[in-house]
């Protein structure tokens, strides 16, 4: 007869793991069965390669919906990798035991509704926050209950781990008997549960709990003499095989259930990925300190204090940071703790009484040290490591080899990039970032360079996240390697376009990242639209991106021949349709047509080459317009006069007529932004235009001021706090008549040609 033993365990509970690790030992089992969906059976054998490094964690994807997939971490201090390793050092034969991920996979798509996107589901474990196991869960996050924190709290514990050690450790020698009374423990409170059999809750875990039940029911067919089940604590008291339904009751819960084709390898995970912050439903609050746990406890030579050992480390984290924190404050802070324990009513201090003492002491009160040491002591930068033989696809090859290669290796840490794009290989980096960007790989995030405004260097914020190991999977149906595949996502992005200016960026991006493939693709595409566009704003919006790709394409060596034959052609089309567009614009279009004016002229200037004769006679025709919003033409007229193509006695001239008492006050303002946005030079350096504009706001009448107020002042708030200053000291100048000593009045025209003579004494220039 088979003897079953039930190991109830806490997710990722390092007390949970030493006590496996004791009964394994203890019961010398012929068969570990361990909670997982059947499917990572195939992978297991990699858990004793010693390249395997945890965090780490089982992916398992659907093969024709990569998005569609779902995570199982495990952390040295995890009790399923404690078994696995166990089994992997001992010989024994070890299997997964759920409800397959094939079934719950086809399952969670037939509950979605059509149209509805397919979002990925969470993995099946129970959570292990005691804040997050109300009953009363979000609709789309099923209720999955963490008995043990459940049994903690009910016993005044905050923290499930210290419970597990105060009142299961350390009262009960026996690992066996610790497990067996934690069943009994579930098995009460899965007796109040008062749940309808419908509830969709009820009905998942009938389904996984079913399926458990007929592989164990397998397995003890095959004649095994001891089995060891290690699963969540709260299926524990569903899986004694003496209280089993019916296999019939199972075999009916899981007949007709739908099947995907599903795939599985391991990938990388991180410490802060183990964070109930990131949202992972089994995730713990404070993985640093449960590994420091774990660790303490398997040593078979610690002899130290877990309490002590853990403030020394929070005293090494602080120095690092440049903070003080003496040996004799660590002392301190560790008799603190034993007092806060005894306090409370606690047999030794938990993570709560040790960061209530390190604020105190070593911290000086303060919550901002002691946030630093959360973020990298007591959750961690740990980053796991897969072996090369765990399944992989060719899109993941080859960025594992090109990131080798770049000595580019991912980290959980965020680290800034600076590249020099002038050397080769610094040079590969960039664009094997901005390949990656396009594909929705977003390992690295464009930063900010600094002061400098050359072309030759760019800055990356690197970020490894488990969850890209997904986004690889999903880019591998464009291809096998980073090059193919970021070029046929391109293609397929150029079809669904939804603008023109849509297309001219992913024409930039495809510069940057060194995609010729994809340049032809987009341009094709773009010509195509450009024809077909009627529309002058996304016209002009269109010339920037083509105009960057012209201008930098020769620099990384990309023919841009046919982006070329396009921007001429966007040019002319827009410059015919400017005038007529720029008609009959309310305050918003006329805002939109501002700002394509402004993006096309910086896109032009990139170009000194190009011929402008035709842009300049559509501004013009625009800047002459009475019929033309006052904030395009006094744009235009602007654009005019910095190419030196309108002198300045002419833009006196329409200032003057456009702030004439015959134009209305907000038409006025709205030509005067036009023509000064940006920069107060005008105004400055012209005395006449000041008074123009001067004299006109001295004379809006009053009932309009109000209306006229916002605008003026926005266009005069976008000017420099020292511009603002000297225009205010010209105004104040120009008001009052200049005098002499005792108030004489000055006459400045006629003390000229002593001014001049002055000047010429002193070497300076001669004033006019």
């Amino acid at each position: 007869m088979t003897d079953v033993h039930i190991l109830g365990i806490r997710h990722h509970g390092p007390g949970s793991a030493r006590s496996v690790a004791e009964a394994l030992a203890t019961l010398r089992p012929d068969l570990v069965l361990i909670e997982g969906p059947p499917e990572l059976d195939q992978i297991v054998p990699l858990v004793s390669d010693p390249a395997m490094v945890p965090p780490v964690a089982a992916l398992i994807y659907a093969a024709d919906q990569p998005r569609l997939a779902s995570f199982y971490p495990l952390a040295e201090f995890s009790p399923e990798w404690v078994a696995f390793r166990w089994a992997a050092s001992t010989g024994t034969p070890v299997r997964t035991i759920d409800l397959p991920a094939a079934n719950s996979f086809a399952l969670h798509v037939a509950a979605v509704p059509a149209g509805v996107p397919v979002e990925p589901p969470d993995p099946p474990h129970e959570g292990a926050a005691v804040d997050d196991v109300e009953p009363a869960a979000p609709p789309h996050q099923p209720y999955r209950p963490d008995a043990i924190a459940l049994l903690a709290r009910a016993a005044g514990y905050g923290d499930a781990e210290r419970w597990w050690e105060d009142a299961v450790e350390h009262r009960i020698a026996d690992p066996l008997v610790r497990f067996a009374a934690i069943t009994e423990a579930i098995a009460e409170i899965r007796a109040v549960d008062d749940r309808p059999d419908g509830h969709p809750d009820v009905v998942e875990n009938g389904r996984r709990e079913a399926a458990m039940r007929r592989l164990l029911r397998a397995a003890i067919r095959e004649g095994h003499a001891r089995i060891a089940v290690v699963c969540g604590a709260y299926h524990a008291p569903a899986l004694v095989p003496a209280d089993f339904p019916p296999a019939s009751a199972d075999n009916k819960v899981l007949a007709g259930l739908p099947k995907t084709k599903v795939a599985v390898t391991w990938v990388p995970w991180t410490s802060d990925r183990l964070s109930l912050q990131t949202g992972y439903g089994a995730g713990v609050t404070a993985p640093g300190w449960y590994q420091h746990l774990f660790a303490h406890w398997t040593a078979k030579d610690s002899t130290d204090d877990v309490a002590t050992t853990w403030l020394v480390r929070v005293a090494q984290t602080l120095r690092r940071e440049k903070l003080d924190a003496s040996t004799a404050s660590v002392v301190e802070a560790s008799r603190m703790a034993n007092a806060l324990a005894a306090v409370r009513g606690r047999p030794s201090p938990g993570l709560a009484e040790l960061d209530d003492a390190a604020q105190a002491v070593l911290c000086d009160g303060s919550p901002l040290p002691l946030a630093l040491v959360h973020r990298e002591l007591t959750v961690g930068h740990d980053l796991g490591n897969v072996p090369e033989s765990a399944p992989t696809l060719p899109l993941a090859a080859d960025l594992a080899a090109t990131q080798r290669r770049l000595r580019l290796q991912p980290s959980a840490l965020e680290e800034l990039l600076t590249i020099d794009l002038r050397k080769p290989t610094q040079l590969a980096r960039s664009v094997l970032l901005h390949r990656l960007a396009l594909l929705g790989i977003n390992w690295g995030t464009p930063a900010d360079t600094g002061r400098t405004t050359g072309t030759f260097k760019e800055a990356w914020t690197l970020l490894w996240q488990p969850e890209l190991a997904v986004a690889v999977v999903d880019a591998s149906r464009y291809g096998t390697t980073i090059a193919t595949a970021a070029a046929t996502s391109v293609a397929e992005r150029a079809l669904v376009a939804g603008s023109l200016a849509d297309l001219s960026e992913l024409l930039a991006s495809c510069l940057l990242a060194d995609l010729p493939d994809g340049i032809s693709a987009v341009v094709s595409v773009l010509a195509e639209r450009t024809a077909l566009q009627q529309d002058v704003v996304p016209l002009l919006e269109t010339l920037a991106p083509l105009a960057r790709t012209c201008r930098y394409g020769n620099v990384r060596g990309v023919d841009v021949t046919g982006v070329q034959r396009i921007l001429d052609a966007t040019l002319v089309r827009a410059c015919v349709g400017l005038p007529t567009a720029c008609a009959g614009l309310d305050d918003a279009a006329a805002t939109a047509m501002r700002h394509a004016i402004d993006s096309a002229q910086y896109g032009l200037s990139l170009l000194p080459e190009l011929s402008l004769d035709d842009w300049h006679r559509a501004l013009a025709a625009v800047a002459g317009s009475d019929r033309i919003h006052g904030s395009v033409a006094g744009r235009a007229t602007r654009l005019l006069l910095d190419a030196g193509l309108v002198e300045r006695d002419e833009v006196a001239a329409r200032l003057s007529r456009r702030l004439s008492v015959a134009t209305p006050a907000p038409e006025a303002a709205a030509w005067l932004d036009g023509l000064l946005s940006g920069d107060a030079v005008l105004l400055i350096h012209d005395r006449r235009l000041l008074q123009l504009v001067d004299d006109w706001v001295a004379g809006v009448q009053d009932e309009v001021f109000d209306d006229v107020l916002p605008l003026l002042r926005r266009t005069f708030s976008a000017f420099s706090r020292p511009e603002r200053r000297e225009i205010g000291e010209q105004v104040s100048r120009g008001r009052a008549p200049a005098q002499g000593p005792g108030g004489t009045m000055l006459d400045l025209r006629g003390a000229g040609p002593a001014i001049r003579t002055m000047a010429r004494y002193l070497g300076w220039e001669a004033i006019a």
